[in-house]
């Protein structure tokens, strides 16, 4: 059994879906972050850096943090969606891309361009040209591919939560059509769907 703290974040919802496309049995924590819960003493003894998601494996009294890490760990675990052979760093490439540019870049663009509209002109130029490029990085590559490395895989869960948010980063996925069908190819997985609503139904998948 796996218990999963989490919200409906797009880093939340990376593992979650994953979690949902194992089929394993797990509990769900909601960590509600717009109530300040991350800074609980006893997420923290599972969370250090005060983040969602993390994870405690009740078969192994290991908790994680970072979703980075978890998915890599789960898929490791259950041996599935897991590139083999040179397709592996391909797939490991585009999960360091999402962790260290594609999320980082789109939270961004999420604070300026859908929470703080007007604070900054700068900001909103900076960040909305950012996820423009890193948008279209992601188009040039999928050109061609149904899925990030090879078969659908956890590059391809980290990444779309965040794709899922193309509003709030004043994207038309029209305007990246190799992105826009994979995400429609992703967002038709009944695994996805229901994990894109943990720990609690929000809103519907985005269409373009």
């Amino acid at each position: 059994m796996i218990d999963l703290y989490t919200w409906t974040t797009p880093n939340g919802r990376k593992v979650s879906i994953l979690l949902e496309e194992l089929g394993v049995p797990y509990s769900v924590h909601s960590i509600d972050i717009g109530k300040d819960e991350q800074f609980a003493p006893e997420f923290l003894r599972i969370s250090p850096n005060n983040k969602i998601p993390a994870i405690v494996d009740q078969e192994t009294g290991l908790s994680l943090m970072e979703s980075g890490a978890i998915l890599l760990y789960l898929a490791q675990k259950h041996d599935r969606f897991l590139a083999k052979g040179d397709a592996y760093w391909r797939m490991m490439e585009w999960l360091m891309w999402q962790m260290g540019g594609f999320g980082p870049m789109l939270g961004q663009a999420h604070h300026f361009l859908k929470f703080n509209r007007g604070v900054s002109d700068y900001a909103e130029v900076r960040y909305g040209t950012e996820a423009a490029r890193l948008y279209s990085v992601l188009n040039t590559h999928l050109d061609g591919r149904d899925y990030v490395a090879g078969d659908y895989g956890i590059a391809d869960m980290a990444i779309f939560p965040w794709a899922a948010r193309f509003e709030w980063q004043d994207v038309d996925l029209n305007d990246f059509p190799h992105v826009r069908d994979w995400y429609l190819r992703i967002s038709d997985r009944p695994a996805v769907q229901k994990g894109y609503q943990v720990p609690k139904f929000v809103t519907e998948i985005p269409m373009p």
